[in-house]
This record gives structure tokens, C-alpha cells and sequence, in this order.
């Protein structure tokens, strides 16, 4: 207990250049934990989202029951994986009901509407993250700039002391510290998050690539079967 007391009295005893760069760590920390969490049920979300409905999906119903059971939902909630689905069969269904419209015209309209649907999602997952990238990479620069300000005014304080000791730039030195520590603990779980979370979204982003792939193909033989039916 005592420990602590001493370090908050540190902190309240600094200067205001140094109490401003541990306030400001300790707003990029809040920050970044809130997009963790945020981040983590989201991910976690959408991955367990599309596996139920690729489970649904590739469980042999006709496409167009799907399509409706999912367009005619009480809630009128598409998931990011439905929405890709969605998407290119629902330009499918216009395309070939169009006069004049050829087969190659049909399916490059089709994976043409999946892309847009492919790169909202990727940016949806993605949203946040350059946040967790920029806390990461600047925070031990924010506290590095306190811990040099803090140092200094110990060394100008030292100038004006008759006898130099130790005991006379501690409290100054160790208040300097502890921003750099700050913006370590601001700095560290954002980089870990950061990158464990851009690699979850090139996970699940291959994923509805390759089911925008798969379903695509679905789509070209039953267009070219029935035109060569």
C-alpha cells in the first residue's frame, strides 16, 4: 500500500507537462481496450456467424429458399456472410431476367456485386484497427518525451542544490520513469491486439473469398448448363 501511495504521489507531484503526457496514456490506453473488447466480440461474431451459415448453405437447400429465408427474416438482420450471398444472387436474379443479357455479361455483374459486398465487410472488421496501430507504435515515443522532460527539470533542479546527491534527483527521475512505463503498458496490449486481430480478419476475409469463389461457380454451371440445356 505504501508503494502505491508513493507512486501517486509522484505522479501528483510532477510537473504539468509530465502530469499531461500520463493523462494522455492513460486516455490511449482506455481507447485501445475499449476497441479490444469491441474488436473481439466482433471477430468472434462474424466467424461463428458465417460458419452457421455456411453449415446452412452447403446443407443442399435450393438456393432461392435460402435467398428468401434470408431476405424475408423477422428481424430483416443480414450477417457479413449472408450479405456476400445475398449480394450476388440477388444480381443474378435481375441480370438473367434482363433481355439482352449474355451469360459472361451475367456472371462478371455477379462477382462484380460480391466485391463491393467483400470490401464493405473487410472494411467493417477492419474499422479500429489503425487506432490500435497508431496507440502502439507512439505510445512509448509519448512516454519517452515525458521521461526526457522529467530528467531534465531533475537536472536543472540539481544545479541550483549546493551538494548534489542522490536523494535530490530520485523523486524527479522516478517520476520520469513512470511515464515511460505508462507508455509501455498503453503501448504493448495494443500491438499484440493489433496484430493478432489483422490477422483474424485476413482469416475470416479468405474465408468469404473462398466462399464468393465456391458460390460463384455455382452460379456459372447453372447459368451455362440451363443455356446449353
Amino acid at each position: 500500500m505504501a508503494e502505491s501511495l508513493s507512486v501517486w504521489e509522484l505522479i501528483l507531484e510532477a510537473t504539468l507537462l509530465v502530469q499531461a503526457v500520463m493523462a494522455l496514456l492513460v486516455l490511449a490506453s482506455v481507447a485501445s481496450w475499449i476497441v479490444i473488447f469491441q474488436r473481439l466480440l466482433l471477430l468472434r461474431g462474424a466467424r461463428a456467424q458465417f460458419e452457421a451459415f455456411e453449415d446452412d448453405f452447403w446443407s443442399g437447400t435450393d438456393l432461392r429458399q435460402v435467398y428468401r429465408d434470408i431476405t424475408t427474416r423477422e428481424d430483416e438482420r443480414i450477417e457479413p456472410g449472408e450479405q456476400i450471398f445475398v449480394a450476388g444472387f440477388r444480381e443474378f436474379t435481375r441480370l438473367t431476367k434482363t433481355r439482352g443479357a449474355d451469360s459472361e455479361m451475367v456472371m462478371q455483374g455477379v462477382q462484380r456485386a460480391m466485391r463491393v459486398a467483400l470490401v464493405r465487410e473487410e472494411e467493417r472488421l477492419s474499422r479500429h484497427l489503425p487506432l490500435l496501430a497508431t496507440i502502439g507504435s507512439t505510445s512509448p515515443y509519448i512516454g519517452l518525451f515525458g521521461t526526457v522532460w522529467g530528467i531534465m527539470n531533475s537536472f536543472r533542479q540539481l544545479a541550483t542544490v549546493s551538494q548534489a546527491t542522490l536523494a535530490a534527483v530520485a523523486p524527479g527521475i522516478s517520476e520520469a520513469l513512470i511515464a515511460t512505463a505508462m507508455g509501455l503498458f498503453a503501448a504493448i496490449p495494443a500491438v499484440i491486439a493489433y496484430n493478432r486481430f489483422a490477422a483474424e480478419v485476413d482469416v475470416i476475409m479468405n474465408r468469404y473469398d473462398s466462399f464468393a469463389e465456391e458460390f460463384s461457380s455455382i452460379l456459372h454451371r447453372s447459368l451455362f448448363g440451363s443455356v446449353q440445356g
